[in-house]
């Protein structure tokens, strides 16, 4: 038994050292990249009575920690157009004419790369709708996109919550990349 202990040990010893190694020789050299976007969505959830679709454009900041994972830092601006001429009933009484609306999203997330340029991503962050008396949301989207040295394409879902109500997107997000 204290013969097969050891052999463990050295085995899982050894699997470090090769692991470290493999991981010093993927760190990339100039790791920054700014990526510009544009961003169009379809609302789903409260809002799609509301809102008809969604057009906006981001900015990226993204840091590669490895060759296959990356921190991200994302702004931007999101507009919700509305659908048509529709009135809501408050609960108050009065009317409440639609109009459309943007968003300011600020969202720290990840990037994690499971084949050749595909990857996984998640973030999360703060949204400050840009209308009077509009509200701070918190935002939470994972995506699922491809990206390789100039181009980043990802399919999201965006969630919004906040007090009192909540709503989604689908949206796609295509940029244009480059290392700073």
């Amino acid at each position: 038994m204290k013969k097969s202990s050891v052999l463990i040990v050295l085995i899982f010893a050894a699997s470090l050292l090769v692991t470290n190694d493999v991981n010093a020789q993927t760190t990339n050299p100039n790791p920054w990249r700014l990526g510009i976007g544009v961003e169009a969505g379809v609302p789903v959830g409260t809002v799609p009575n509301n809102s008809g679709f969604e057009l906006g454009g981001t900015l990226r900041l993204q840091y590669d920690v490895t060759n296959n994972f990356a921190l991200t830092l994302t702004t931007g601006y999101y507009n919700l157009f509305a659908a048509g001429d529709k009135v809501l009933f408050n609960p108050g009484g009065g009317r409440t004419y639609l109009t459309s609306f943007g968003i300011v999203p600020l969202k720290a997330g990840i990037k994690a790369f499971f084949a050749k340029d595909v990857y996984f991503g998640a973030e999360a962050g703060v949204g400050f709708e840009t209308k009077s008396g509009g509200t701070t949301q918190l935002l939470l989207s994972p995506a699922l996109g491809y990206a390789n040295k100039t181009w980043d394409a990802s399919l999201r879902y965006e969630n919004f919550s906040a007090q009192g109500y909540g709503f989604g997107l689908f949206g796609l997000r295509v940029a244009y990349a480059f290392k700073l």
